[in-house]
């Protein structure tokens, strides 16, 4: 998703994988895929970097970080009573 601005000046968000293709005139014409199109104030540039950085964050992968309950020396961080 992506943040954009209408031509009124309204923020909203666009689900970047809808985009179809881009044109200026000078304003920005998104085609979706869904055959609306939406004129935005954003410029081509921005729209394709905010669309670029959202598809690296989707395809990012997850590193789990586990906590190791055993120090350096094998033994239990935890005291037994």
């Amino acid at each position: 998703m992506i943040a954009l601005r209408r031509l009124n000046g309204e923020e909203f968000v666009l689900n970047a994988d809808y985009i179809e293709s881009m044109e200026s005139t000078p304003d920005s014409i998104i085609s979706l895929t869904t055959g609306k199109k939406v004129i935005v104030r954003n410029s081509l540039e921005d729209i394709v970097r905010k669309t670029v950085k959202y598809k690296q964050l989707c395809n990012q992968t997850i590193n789990v970080v586990r906590k190791n309950r055993e120090n350096a020396h094998g033994e239990s961080g935890e005291t037994g009573t």
